[in-house]
């Protein structure tokens, strides 16, 4: 986008280490629930997990041509991913025998489309509320519609439910609208703006309706067999009509949780240095390493007026990291609930624009297409994908569905 920003590491490395303006966060209530960013993750890894090369010339910061199609579930399919699939039920998702975990090998190596969604008890929970999700979708569909039918509804989720409470729903009309949108992953995307959810994060979460709250590191790391006691009811992260509301997600204020300031070894590997095991430093450090412009720079080119050194709380010599700067601008510009200019810019035109480049979406295919699986209120969204398949939805839940018409799927 312009010309990198060159830090001196050690103050990267200052700034993002205990005692840091990166550490010590408050736990003060986003407006969303916490659960959201967790689902960007999710996204992140969708985007990522993407095999299709690349053809033709390469544009700037150009590192793929990813797509948002659930690959992270569906793997190569029941022919070349066999071991995702039962073959009891055909088309559907193998599960653990209690349906709460994914399936494992003999070592407890979870045997899924991304083993990242492994990483942590969040992320697991929501592979598995989309496994199910899929299962139930054979059940209503057939076989041979159900990934076209979750995955068309996913990425209508992500333009009309994640994204306008991420960025505002301004800017996505005004994006779907304009057309100045990505069809890569630029780095400014990949390794600062949405990088947004590490200062979502809290230091420890309820699982259960009156249960204690659970630090998130190390008892919430995952890389292993769901324990018993550590299963989660997604009502605690998610707003579900007719339950209590869920926890927030962390205010964004460019400061992480000490969790995430000191991440532990099964997480980060063996590390050159202590600071390494901050994932603020590696944020910090990732945007120098990649050449990433400075936020002043990006926010003076798409026209909008940047922080002040006030609102920065830190004077960076030469401009400030992309990475922290978005968190900033999402302190000051967005209340703390969504993301500023900057940063809900990059994200809305990256996520849009990887819709539009695929033939295959919604999006691409037929653009006023909605929802036709059940919702629970007025209008679709993430939540009632979620609970779809969730143990105790009979088939009466979801009968409305078989009758709804899935012609465009």
């Amino acid at each position: 986008m312009s010309d990198p920003l060159s830090t001196r590491p050690h103050l990267l490395t200052n700034a993002g280490n205990t005692g840091g303006i990166c550490d010590g966060a408050f736990d003060d209530d986003a407006t969303e629930a916490a659960g959201w960013p967790f689902f960007g993750q999710l996204i992140a890894h969708d985007i990522t997990a993407d095999r299709s090369p690349i053809t033709g010339a390469d544009t700037l910061r150009n590192a793929r041509r990813p797509r948002l199609d659930l690959e992270m579930l569906y793997g190569d399919g029941p022919i070349g991913s066999p071991f995702l699939y039962d073959v009891t039920a055909p088309g559907k998702f193998l599960l653990s025998a209690d349906g709460a975990d994914v399936p494992r090998n003999s070592q407890g190596v979870a045997l899924i489309g991304d083993p990242r969604n492994d990483s942590h008890l969040f992320a697991l929970s929501l592979h598995v509320a989309l496994l199910r999700a899929h299962n139930r979708i054979v059940d209503l569909v057939g076989a041979d519609r159900a990934r076209t039918t979750l995955t068309w509804h996913y990425q209508w989720i992500v333009v009309h439910d994640f994204l306008p409470r991420l960025v505002g729903a301004p800017l996505v009309g005004q994006v779907l609208a304009d057309g100045r949108t990505w069809d890569t992953v630029p780095l400014e995307f990949a390794h600062a703006a949405f990088r947004y959810g590490h200062g979502q994060i809290r230091d420890s979460y309820r699982l259960v309706p009156g249960g204690p709250l659970v630090p998130l590191l190390p008892d919430l790391v995952g890389f292993r067999p769901l324990p018993a006691d550590l299963r989660l009811d997604l009502t605690q992260i998610f707003d579900v009509p007719g339950r209590p509301p869920a926890q927030r997600a962390k205010r964004l204020d460019g400061r992480l949780p000490r969790g995430l300031i000191a991440l532990p070894e099964p997480l980060t590997g063996p590390v050159a240095s202590p600071s390494h095991r901050s994932l603020a430093v590696r944020d910090l450090l990732r945007g120098e390493t990649t050449g990433l412009p400075s936020g002043e720079t990006v926010a003076h080119a798409i026209g909008v007026e940047p922080l002040t050194a006030d609102e920065l709380e830190k004077s960076w010599p030469d401009g400030t990291p992309l990475w922290f700067y978005i968190l900033k601008e999402a302190e000051h510009r967005g209340g703390g609930d969504r993301l500023g200019p900057v940063g809900g810019r990059i994200v809305a035109e990256v996520l849009v624009g990887l819709l539009l480049a695929d033939p295959s979406s919604y999006l691409s295919r037929e653009p006023s297409w909605e929802p036709t699986l059940p919702a629970a209120g007025s209008a679709y969204g993430l939540v009632d994908l979620l609970m779809l398949g969730a143990p105790g939805r009979t088939s009466s839940t979801t009968a409305n569905a078989t009758s709804q018409t899935l012609h465009s799927t």
